[in-house]
């Protein structure tokens, strides 16, 4: 049992694709990251088909599409109901489990398969009430009091600046007590405590670079005026403009003052160099455990943020800054410099490090491994990806293939069309001047939802104003060709 690789998966939080330094990000410091992509393999189109942290972590952990968990949408409070994850599978090879740091599932004490779990979720409205103890859905708050030796008042959110706003500041307590040193520090202690006769699989989940902007003041101050490359924005910009608000600094929608925004992006920015250090920290403690040869790493995010391109801000959105993720891999076996350019997805990490750690996929998980692609002889894989989410009161809904992307907008039935290959920023709508190629997105599309419950599809054609929620009532599995 003992010579199976350990596994450890780290997930962060609304980080874009394209914030690596290594990939030819003009503004982000990511050198450790860079190193570990330099070691390992690149995944270059890693998407999260249904970017925001309650659906997307379903498919990181179930292996599953959006339309066979059935979360199409954000929404708290429905209870975790897959058998097979990725933690009780490996528990059941004999795995020794841990999950750190942000699970986002209910009830947020469900361990889904871990067999310990130490939680912090960021600032979870669903669960922060005043009568509730802390210490139900939140182990990091709890550390923190005991820390600074305060029973009730001390807490990770005395700045005020919140959980989606653009406001940003440097964090206002010592750096060993932010949250993303608390996700090493902890994995440190468990590594002392672990049970060495059997592989361990960790999974460590950092709430940043999510909002709050709150890095470390020295991580802050790398990116604070600094000239930093603005948001893209597309001539199609004007189209969520019914939604702007100028006046919220949690805007889904808003034309910020440029200064608010390069402090945004500092703040941003900040948090991914200081969660890169730590990693570099996690790094160097695994190899003085003398485990770090044995072990595959793993690093994504659970979707992107928009962080102003074409005046849109979070996440939930079809676009690359809210859909595409990194994903790395590194460990035993793993070509160093290798990349991968196929259409991967989320629920592509659970059969993926099951693969690595040579253990079964089940036959129900709808995810396919990477690790075949490393190979010689490429396999056929998918031609296309489908993606969707509730957002603004309609379904968006999108269809990647080739070098394009298909959008429509359940609500008005708006269609566009981008090139990401020429046009990677999405500056330029091609839906008018390429009909051809909107009609095989069209059509894909369509094969997709044919059958779904909203009645997206009717005679074969696509049908606008349909009723949405954020949680189909059944499993829609998607076609095979689609997988």
């Amino acid at each position: 049992m003992t010579d199976r690789p350990n596994i450890v998966l780290i997930c962060t939080d609304q980080w874009r694709g394209d914030c690596l330094s290594g990939l030819g990000h003009p503004d982000v410091e990511t050198p450790y990251l860079d190193q570990l992509a330099d070691q390992g393999a690149v995944v270059e189109r890693a998407y999260s088909a249904t970017p925001t942290c309650v659906p997307a972590r379903m498919s990181l952990m179930t292996g599953l599409s959006a339309g066979t968990h059935r979360r199409v949408g954000y929404q708290d409070g429905i209870t975790f109901d897959v058998e097979d994850t990725l933690p009780s599978t490996l528990s059941h090879a004999g795995y020794q489990t841990r999950a750190i740091g942000k699970m986002h599932y209910w009830p947020e004490r469900d361990r889904i398969g871990f067999d310990e779990v130490e939680l912090h979720d960021g600032y979870l409205h669903y669960s922060r009430r005043r009568h509730r103890d802390p210490a139900c859905y939140d182990d990091y708050l709890v550390w923190l009091r005991d820390q600074t030796g305060t029973a009730s008042d001390e807490d990770y959110i005395d700045d005020g600046i919140e959980c989606n706003s653009i406001v940003a500041r440097p964090w206002d307590k010592a750096e060993r007590l932010h949250p993303t040193n608390w996700v090493v520090n902890q994995a440190t202690r468990w590594l002392y405590r672990r049970d060495p006769t059997t592989p361990f699989f960790l999974y460590l989940s950092f709430h940043r670079p999510h909002a709050p902007y709150d890095p470390p003041q020295w991580a802050f101050d790398r990116y604070d005026g600094a000239e930093l490359r603005p948001p893209s924005v597309g001539d199609w910009s004007q189209t969520f403009n019914e939604w702007r608000n100028d006046a919220d600094p949690t805007s889904l929608v808003a034309h910020y003052r440029p200064r608010d925004i390069a402090r945004a992006m500092a703040g941003y920015y900040g948090h991914m160099t200081h969660i890169d250090t730590q990693i570099s920290r996690l790094r160097q403690i695994l190899g003085e455990f003398g485990v770090a040869d044995n072990t595959y790493i793993a690093f994504t995010s659970d979707h992107g943020d928009m962080m102003g391109d074409h005046h849109l801000w979070r996440k939930g959105y079809p676009y690359q800054g809210s859909t595409h993720i990194p994903f790395l891999l590194a460990g035993p076996g793993i070509t160093p410099g290798s990349r991968i350019d196929e259409l991967v997805e989320l629920r592509d990490v659970m059969p993926t490090l099951l693969d690595c750690a040579g253990v079964d996929i089940p036959d129900r998980v709808e995810g396919r491994s990477i690790l075949p692609l490393l190979g010689h002889e490429r396999p056929a894989w998918r031609t296309y990806l489908h993606g969707e989410h509730v957002l603004l009161g309609q379904s968006l809904q999108w269809i990647w293939w080739d070098n394009y992307q298909y959008i429509w907008m359940s609500g008005s039935g708006q269609e566009q069309l981008f090139d990401l290959a020429t046009d990677p920023h999405q500056l330029h709508d091609l839906s008018d001047e390429d009909p051809d190629r909107l009609d095989e997105g069209r059509r894909l599309l369509i094969a997709e939802l044919t059958g779904r419950e909203e009645g997206f599809v009717r005679d074969g054609s696509l049908v606008t104003a349909r009723p949405v929620r954020n949680v189909l009532d059944n499993p829609t599995p998607p076609p095979a060709e689609g997988r």
